[in-house]
């Protein structure tokens, strides 16, 4: 992105469009190669603003992209009825946020390791006024976050998947969370533990959206068959690229 794009977005995003404001320590944030989004302080995602103070993993279109499937889904199977809802690895919130904002009568949980990612999903909450009465953050390792009987019609998650071996651009692994990110030598740690527990946490007929890594998403995928789901559909992002698997669960 060029300087006078992002001086625009600065403009028009921190600072309500006024022109005079005084860009010069946020232009040295960018110019020391700190994401743009990490910069303004929030992201657009479906219509809300979620906010970064906390640094989560920035939500990027590949996400939202498909969690706008998900929604479509998500009409297809409730209707107008209620269901529960898990976020898991939430990190900011955004895809339980959308879904908060979106399903009235859903309720909504999000997990997060990260006990400053928590609080800047309650805040996200509360910033976006949404209703805070059907919505609870839980901090714990994914499912350790729950009663081990607490089950959910759906769950979403984008854990972390890329291989540790993999060299990413400087203004990823200088800025946002590690933790967020690698999942061992494959990329599969975390999905391996969300597969193989998921149809327990699942109700009858839930279903698991899971973001994954193009490289190893045959391998979730499989993953997902030989831990009780009954079926599988791979997804492609807003790129054309496949990037979410869902498992769909007896």
């Amino acid at each position: 992105m060029d300087n006078q794009k992002e001086r625009e977005f600065l403009i028009r995003d921190k600072y309500d469009g006024n022109a005079d404001a005084d860009l010069s320590k946020d232009l040295a944030r960018l110019e020391n190669g700190e994401p743009l989004a990490y910069v303004i302080g929030w992201v657009p995602f479906l219509g809300l603003q979620v906010s970064l103070d906390s640094r989560p993993l920035i939500p990027r279109p590949e996400t939202e992209s498909w969690t706008e499937d998900l929604h479509t889904r998500l009409t297809e199977k409730f209707g107008d009825s209620p269901f529960t809802f898990l976020d898991l690895c939430a990190g900011s919130g955004a895809i339980g946020l959308s879904v908060l904002a979106r399903f009235p009568l859903a309720r909504v949980r999000f997990a997060e390791l990260v006990s400053a990612h928590c609080d800047q999903i309650r805040r996200n909450i509360e910033e976006n006024a949404l209703d805070v009465s059907r919505a609870t953050v839980h901090i714990g390792d994914l499912f350790d976050a729950f009663p081990k009987d607490q089950c959910f019609d759906v769950i979403a998650t984008n854990p972390p998947y890329v291989p540790e071996t993999r060299a990413l651009d400087a203004s990823v692994t200088d800025f946002e969370p590690k933790v967020a990110l690698y999942a061992g030598n494959d990329g599969l740690d975390l999905i391996r533990r969300i597969a193989a527990e998921a149809a327990e946490r699942l109700e009858d007929n839930g279903e698991l959206w899971m973001e994954c890594d193009i490289d190893n998403i045959e391998e979730a995928k499989g993953l997902l068959l030989t831990h009780g789901a009954k079926e599988t559909t791979i997804r492609n992002d807003v790129y054309g690229r496949p990037r979410v698997c869902v498992g769909y669960y007896p």
